[in-house]
C-alpha cells in the first residue's frame, strides 16, 4: 500500500464520524492523524476539511455518477469516492494518481469488488466534469455546498449579503497571530518573521494582529512556546479593546476556553486586580490553563457553570464581564466547515434562550457602571440583536453602550462583522452598561 493511501484511510474514518455520527471534525481529525505518519498528515487533513466543506456539492455529483445508491454498509466506499471527487476537482491532482491510489485504498478496505466501481466513477467524472458540475450547480444549496435552511435564513436576515456569506464559508481562512505586547512589539516580531522568510502584515482594525501571507506550523514561529504570539483571528482580538480595561479592575471571562480572549485581556492590562476565567467543560479547561501559562498572564481558572453564580461567585462585583456566549458558530464556518452539517434550524432559537439566560445570570455580578461585553461568532439575528434587545427590555438598569467603531455593520444593537470582512471571521459584539434603574412615568 502506498503511503498516500494511509491518508485516504484516515480521511474515510473521519468523514464517516462527522457526516454520519455527527462528531466534531476537529476532535475526530486530531485522533485520526495520531494514527498515521507525519508524511501523510497534511494530505489527510486537506482531504477531510475540503470534502466536508464541499460535501453537499460532491454528494450531488456522486449521485449522478452512480447507477444506484450504495448500501449503508458500504459507506466507506462512498466516502472514498467523495474524497476522490474532491481531490480531482479542487486539488488538481492528476487523474491517474487519484484513481490508482483510490483503487488501492478500496482494496485495503477489504472490498476488492468495488475497485472497478471506483475506477469507473472517478474516470467518468474526469471526462464529464464540466457537464456534471453545470447540472449540479443549478441548485444554490449544491453550488454553494450549504444547507437550504441556512441559505434561506441568510436570505431573510442578510438579503444583500447572503451570497457573500455562503462564498466566504467556502474559502480557507488566513492564519493570524496575536502579538503579546508584554513580551515584544508588532514591529519586532514582524522583523523576526521576515528573517525566517515568513511574510506578515499588520491588521487594519486589530492592533495586536499579524496576518500571515501563508499558514505555517506554530512550532516554526519564533518563541511561540514562550508566549510571544498566539494564533487568533483579528475579529476575536477586538474584544480586549472593546472592554476598555483599566488597572485594578476585576474582570470575568465567563465562557473562557480555549483562552485566547482571556490571555489577550491579561496581556493588554497586566495590572488587573483579578482576572477570572470560567469553563464548564473539564476537558476544555486544560488547554485554557495551558494557554494562560504559555502567555504568562495572571488569571485564575475555575471549572464552573457561569449560569450558577452561587457556586463560584464570591459576591464581589466585576467591573468588566466578557460573555463570549455559546452559539451556532455560523460566522466561523470557513474554519469549521462541519458546522454546516452539524447544526439544525432549531439550534438558533435554543442557543438564543441559553444566551439570554447567561446574560440574566451574570448581570447581578456586574458592578454599578460596569461593562458587560456580549460576543458571539454567529451571524444570526436571533442569537445577536434579538438577544440584546430582549435583555434590554427585561433589565431597566441596563443600557447599550454604543460601539462607534467603523468595522462591520451597525445593527439596532451592537455591530456585526460578516465573515471575510477585512479578512476576519464573522463576529457580533454588543456592549452593555449597568446604570441606575429607569423609573417609568405614571
Amino acid at each position: 500500500m502506498k503511503a498516500a493511501s494511509a491518508a485516504q484511510l484516515a480521511a474515510i474514518r473521519v468523514l464517516h464520524e462527522v457526516m454520519h455520527r455527527r462528531h466534531s471534525l476537529n476532535a475526530v481529525l486530531e485522533s485520526a492523524l495520531a494514527t498515521i505518519g507525519d508524511r501523510d498528515r497534511p494530505l489527510a487533513a486537506q482531504l477531510c476539511y475540503g470534502t466536508v466543506r464541499w460535501y453537499l456539492r460532491l454528494y450531488a455529483v456522486l449521485g449522478r455518477l452512480l447507477n444506484a445508491p450504495l448500501r449503508s454498509r458500504d459507506g466507506d466506499v462512498e466516502s472514498l469516492l467523495l474524497l476522490g471527487l474532491y481531490e480531482l476537482e479542487s486539488l488538481a491532482t492528476p487523474e491517474y494518481a487519484v484513481v490508482d491510489r483510490s483503487v488501492e485504498t478500496v482494496r485495503a478496505l477489504g472490498k476488492p469488488w468495488a475497485a472497478r466501481l471506483v475506477n469507473a466513477v472517478l474516470r467518468r467524472f474526469s471526462r464529464e466534469r464540466e457537464a456534471l458540475l453545470n447540472e449540479v450547480d443549478k441548485i444554490d444549496s449544491q453550488r454553494l455546498a450549504t444547507p437550504s435552511w441556512l441559505l434561506q435564513t441568510w436570505q431573510q436576515e442578510w438579503p444583500d449579503d447572503w451570497l457573500a456569506l455562503a462564498e466566504a464559508g467556502n474559502r480557507q481562512a488566513p492564519m493570524a497571530l496575536r502579538v503579546n505586547r508584554n513580551l515584544t512589539s508588532l514591529q519586532q516580531y514582524t522583523a523576526r518573521l521576515k528573517q525566517l522568510g515568513i511574510v506578515a502584515h499588520a491588521h487594519a482594525f486589530a492592533g495586536d494582529a499579524l496576518v500571515l501571507e501563508r499558514a505555517c506550523d506554530v512550532q516554526t514561529l519564533p518563541d511561540f512556546d514562550l508566549g510571544l504570539v498566539s494564533v487568533q483571528d483579528p475579529a476575536a482580538q477586538l474584544a480586549a479593546d472593546l472592554l476598555q480595561l483599566k488597572p485594578q479592575q476585576r474582570v470575568l471571562d465567563a465562557c473562557a476556553a480555549p483562552g485566547g480572549k482571556t490571555c489577550h485581556i491579561g496581556e493588554r492590562e497586566p495590572h488587573l486586580a483579578e482576572l477570572l476565567a470560567l469553563e464548564i467543560e473539564p476537558r476544555r479547561a486544560r488547554p485554557l490553563r495551558d494557554n494562560i501559562a504559555r502567555c504568562g498572564v495572571a488569571a485564575r481558572v475555575l471549572e464552573a457553570d457561569a449560569l450558577h453564580t452561587r457556586e463560584w461567585w464570591d459576591g464581589n462585583p466585576f467591573q468588566r464581564i466578557l460573555l463570549d456566549a455559546p452559539c451556532t458558530g455560523t460566522g466561523v464556518i470557513r474554519r469549521h466547515p462541519d458546522i454546516k452539517h452539524l447544526r439544525r434550524p432549531q439550534d438558533m432559537a435554543q442557543m438564543a434562550q441559553q444566551q439570554g439566560a447567561l446574560l440574566d445570570a451574570l448581570w447581578p455580578a456586574l458592578a454599578q457602571d460596569g461593562m458587560l461585553l456580549y460576543a458571539t461568532c454567529s451571524v444570526s439575528h436571533a442569537e445577536n440583536q434579538a438577544v440584546i434587545a430582549g435583555f434590554l427590555e427585561r433589565r431597566p438598569d441596563a443600557r447599550e453602550d454604543r460601539l462607534t467603531d467603523t468595522w462591520g455593520v451597525k445593527c439596532d444593537a451592537g455591530r456585526q462583522l460578516l465573515p471575510g470582512t477585512e479578512g476576519m471571521d464573522g463576529f457580533y459584539y454588543a456592549r452593555l452598561r449597568k446604570t441606575t434603574a429607569r423609573v417609568s412615568a405614571g
